[in-house]
């Protein structure tokens, strides 16, 4: 997996929440000389860096990402409204651009088609875990031979499921992360598409949705496979 560059250090704790729960390997630099001293030996794999607080020192990074030798695949810009205007001029130094405050879901989106666009990540079409396969494209789901009979929200949750093994999610996260801030069914809707999925897998696989108890939910194994949480529990 290759790093993004993140610029500030520390970077906004809302981008540090978005990247990491996308997935996304990142390193926070605090200005230029950073950037180029840290660049990995096969390059940035993207850029996100904000504008809004130090837009001086931002597109001061952005031009040292943007030498002539630099192995880099894309820059998103985050930037306020009011600072469109100083984005003439210098098209050159980015190749995307998102409004703050932004939603995750769009950041994430932005990021990854940034990224598609360069060739550095490969548009996904199937996804599997253990016997569980998802096809993205027909939106269907089998476990085996075995097709899955899901409604759209029951295979958006199970996407995300398979897309961030072992990692724990707690249901405002996996509400926001699913179905967007505004949905109406409040974080109880989460525990019954839960309560459905697990349905649907059947017995054996049911399990792969574990309760972590006063947390959420993880689906599949964690790499800390000898240090189980007491706190953890396949039922819920």
């Amino acid at each position: 997996m290759t790093t993004l560059l993140v610029f500030p250090d520390p970077p906004p704790p809302l981008l540090a929440q978005t990247l990491d729960l996308a997935g996304f390997a990142w390193k926070a630099v605090g200005n230029a000389a950073v950037a180029a001293a840290t660049e990995p030996s096969e390059g940035w794999g993207g850029a996100v860096i904000c504008a809004d607080d130090d837009p001086e020192c931002a597109f001061s990074v952005c031009r040292t990402l943007r030498r002539p030798d630099a192995r880099l695949d894309g820059v998103l810009l985050l930037l306020t409204g009011t600072q469109l205007a100083a984005l003439e001029h210098r098209e050159d130094l980015f190749d995307d651009f998102c409004l703050s405050p932004f939603h995750p879901k769009e950041l994430e989106a932005r990021l990854r088609h940034l990224q598609f666009r360069t060739g550095r990540v490969a548009n996904p079409e199937v996804a599997a875990y253990a016997e569980l396969i998802l096809n993205f494209e027909t939106y269907q789901a089998m476990i085996g031979d075995r097709p899955l009979d899901l409604t759209y929200m029951e295979y958006e949750l199970l996407k995300f499921f398979v897309t961030h093994p072992g990692k724990v999610f707690t249901r405002e996260q996996l509400l926001s992360r699913v179905w967007g801030y505004e949905y109406y069914g409040g974080a109880r809707t989460v525990d019954v598409h839960v309560r459905r999925l697990r349905a649907k897998l059947g017995e054996e696989q049911a399990g792969l949705i574990q309760t972590v108890r006063s947390v959420g939910y993880r689906f599949g194994q964690t790499r800390w496979n000898g240090a189980t949480s007491p706190a953890s529990a396949a039922g819920g």
